[in-house]
């Protein structure tokens, strides 16, 4: 305790919390809708695009990473969420896609266009989070502030109709509910928080700030509502946690977030199983 104490009296320490606290908030939020709609894995997908447009970003030695990989994501995210029965190339199979040539082809050019001595610490680093949430200027940490809050912002303003789309999209259009519209819009938020995340937890890892809240809250309730709230609170305790035990042992931030959500899936689970 006397050493995580000294720590936070360092203003990098209280930026990595702040944003680790939001980014997990966020995918949260999100994270309850894409697990009901069946889009668990659009995580790995996106987060293997953003290594990708990284790794271009990285050959055109442009200082701001965020002008590429933010654009390129987005439409990424829109593509996967519009895929439906009317397309020749389903779901899953067009994020499998998606996911593998990009992360193979972040990599070939990483490789080739090398600017680096340690080209495969660079990647691992990458793929599995660093210490880069550490070293967070002001001006990230307060981007990171605001796209976080208009996430949040947007999901409550559209909660209504994100739960209406998520449920039974079928009848939300029959209602009246333009529902390629809030499709699009949860493409848009989806693709910010991976590309938001990359620095917390890497582009392997950022699918478990997305499933596990969400399944270990489905564990104990039933409502839309409820679990959303759960898996909120259990995501900001899990990061919070992690972050604060992998500044106290140095242990990487990435895999310590995403041990402690596994944890807490555990206690969630067992919870449920007692109540049941």
């Amino acid at each position: 305790m006397d050493k995580l104490f000294v720590y936070l009296q360092y203003p990098f320490v209280r930026y990595a919390l702040i944003v680790g606290v939001l980014i997990a908030l966020c995918s949260s939020l999100l994270g309850v809708t894409l697990v009901l709609k069946r889009f668990s894995f659009i995580g790995d997908g996106l987060s293997h695009v953003a290594f990708g447009a990284m790794a271009v970003a990285g050959v055109l030695n442009l200082s701001n990473e965020m002008i590429v990989v933010l654009p390129v994501t987005v439409i990424c995210a829109i593509l996967l969420l519009r895929t439906g029965n009317d397309t020749k190339i389903k779901g899953d199979a067009a994020i499998a896609m998606i996911s593998v040539g990009a992360l193979a082809f972040g990599y070939l050019l990483m490789n080739i266009f090398s600017t680096s001595a340690n080209v495969s610490g660079d990647v691992c680093s990458t793929l599995f989070g660093s210490t880069s949430i550490l070293t967070l200027s002001r001006w990230e940490v307060w981007l990171c502030v605001v796209l976080s809050l208009a996430v949040a912002a947007i999901f409550i303003l559209f909660y209504n109709r994100i739960f209406a789309v998520t449920f039974d999209e079928n009848f939300s259009r029959a209602a009246g509910v333009n529902a390629d519209r809030y499709n699009l819009l949860i493409a848009v938020i989806t693709a910010v928080i991976i590309v938001l995340a990359m620095n917390l937890v890497g582009s392997l890892l950022i699918s478990a700030l997305v499933i596990f809240p969400a399944l270990s809250a489905m564990r104990i309730y039933g409502s839309f509502r409820s679990v959303t709230i759960c898996s909120a609170i259990l995501s900001v305790v899990s990061a919070l946690g992690g972050i604060l035990v992998s500044i106290a042992f140095g242990t990487p931030v990435g895999s310590t977030i995403v041990a402690a959500d596994a944890l807490v899936f555990g206690i969630c689970w067992l919870i449920g199983s007692l109540k049941k």
